[in-house]
């Protein structure tokens, strides 16, 4: 790592301490392409397991993979008229191809639902069809004028998910237990703690009937979209003639619904866990579990301590400790460098584990381990290394986890607050702010316009406050709803 320049303190500028960390991290760089990005290896190592974590609990509830194409005839698009008005300003359109232009334009795809559920129409007759529940692992483009590596990029990788249902009741509860998947892998992988919702209208996913969401808060407070579920009633089946036979002799349109999540999570991951040495990397994500740093001052000590090092790890990678996983084991061997310079490396890429081993920790039969969230260094002996560092990674799993919820919660506000008090906050330190909604959009509309806050999210029951609030935060009506304000990425 060349830049041994410290960072800028999330204290200082967040924003820049965010842009400085994932560079210096090596997760991404620019790309020649504006608003692009290259996901360079420790970066892609992360989404690689984000996505077979995925993969696993999509296939354990019954979805299938599958690829529809990149380009989506423009007809299409406008085939839902609120799916085109929606989408329109965000379209890469490509007119001409092979030398000539084409009879027909072709939409880089911004999201799939056209194209699938036009394949969903020839292959659905009869309710013996359904459900249907293909998923998808794609890229896709958005023509986006701000962007920002991971948060906001004019293409990023993602999964797509996309179902049809007899009923709008089956495709109901299809949308909310995906998001219930999303919210087990958020909290259960990554340590990112979620609040669960529906989105309003002026937030809802232009075509669906219901959009339900992830929303996660930030160290800066505010609040990161996570992942979305859309119930899509049966809008886009109507579009392409996706019809089937019920069980009763009639014909019916499908109901369908699609949920995704992106690149934009490992940006999640950076902003909930990272500090003022790089990013924090949960365990469980890590493409490398412990890195072994060896410490010596002649050839004679490196010849010793690098064999004791490559017996450890052959050891460690082998000694299973989640039935089908194997410790991730990394030896940094090179020459001409400190090894304190390989500390602030590791620490800077978030490596969950350090384990320092030098001549007198050999003596001794041990080694010094170091926890990269804690920063709390401890020795260790080698005989019991493997249950060491298993039993003290699973800590640092559940410790990532609650230290965020803690956080989260000491910096949401459910208490009643002026309007005036809202303000104050916003243009502050932010953030998660309940509080009751008339239901008029002219308020939700003019509280983004004065604070760029947004409704994040109307909160399922769970999070609800024990006492809803009677009114409405702006306009001092009625409340109909409480809920979840923030400034969001």
């Amino acid at each position: 790592m060349a830049d041994d320049k410290k960072l800028t303190t999330r204290k200082a500028d967040f924003s820049a301490w965010y842009n400085e960390v994932v560079l210096r991290s090596e997760l991404a760089d620019y790309s020649p392409v504006r608003g692009c990005m290259v996901i360079r290896p420790n970066g892609y190592g992360i989404w690689e397991r984000m996505q077979r974590t995925l993969d696993d609990m999509f296939k354990a509830t019954g979805h299938q993979n599958a690829y529809f194409p990149l380009f989506i005839p423009e007809s299409f698009l406008r085939k839902e008229a609120e799916h085109v008005e929606g989408f329109a300003p965000e379209v890469a359109v490509v007119t001409h191809a092979g030398g000539k232009k084409l009879e027909e334009a072709l939409i880089v795809r911004p999201t799939s639902e056209t194209i699938i559920y036009s394949m969903f129409a020839k292959w659905v007759q009869s309710y013996r069809d359904l459900p249907l529940l293909i998923n998808q692992w794609a890229n896709v483009v958005r023509w986006e004028m701000r962007t920002r590596l991971f948060l906001r990029t004019t293409e990023f990788l993602w999964q797509e998910g996309h179902t049809a249902h007899a009923t709008h009741d089956e495709a109901e509860v299809e949308a909310r237990k995906m998001l219930g998947v999303y919210r087990d892998f958020m909290e259960g992988y990554i340590a990112m703690p979620v609040i669960t919702g529906q989105k309003t209208d002026a937030e809802r996913f232009a075509g669906a009937l219901r959009t339900y969401c992830v929303e996660a808060m930030m160290q800066d407070n505010k609040a990161l979209q996570a992942g979305t579920s859309h119930n899509l009633g049966q809008n886009f089946a109507k579009a392409f003639d996706l019809k089937f036979q019920t069980e009763a002799g009639g014909t019916d349109y499908a109901w369908n619904t699609s949920w995704g999540v992106t690149t934009r999570m490992v940006g999640g991951l950076v902003m909930t866990h990272g500090d003022d040495n790089g990013i924090v990397v949960p365990p469980l994500l890590a493409p490398i579990e412990l890195v072994i740093v060896p410490i010596y001052r002649n050839d004679e000590e490196r010849t010793n301590v690098l064999e004791a090092a490559n017996r450890i790890a052959g050891l460690l990678g082998a000694w299973d400790r989640r039935e089908s996983s194997r410790l991730r084991v990394h030896i940094d061997a090179r020459d001409g460098m400190k090894p304190g310079a390989k500390y602030y490396e590791w620490e800077m890429r978030g490596i969950p584990l350090r384990l320092e081993l030098g001549p007198r920790d050999l003596a001794a039969n041990q080694g010094v381990l170091v926890r990269r969230d804690t920063r709390a260094k401890r020795p260790v002996s080698l005989n019991t290394l493997g249950e060491d560092v298993a039993e003290t990674l699973s800590a640092m799993q559940r410790d990532m986890l609650a230290a965020a919820l803690d956080r989260r919660e000491a910096n949401s506000i459910r208490t009643a607050i002026t309007y005036d008090r809202f303000r104050e906050i916003m243009a502050g330190d932010g953030a998660f702010v309940y509080a009751g909604w008339c239901g008029d959009p002219a308020c939700e509309a003019a509280v983004k316009e004065e604070t760029k806050a947004t409704i994040r999210c109307i909160p399922d029951e769970e999070f609800r406050s024990a006492e809803a609030p009677t009114t409405c935060l702006r306009c001092g009506g009625v409340s109909t709803n409480e809920a979840l304000w923030a400034k969001a990425y």
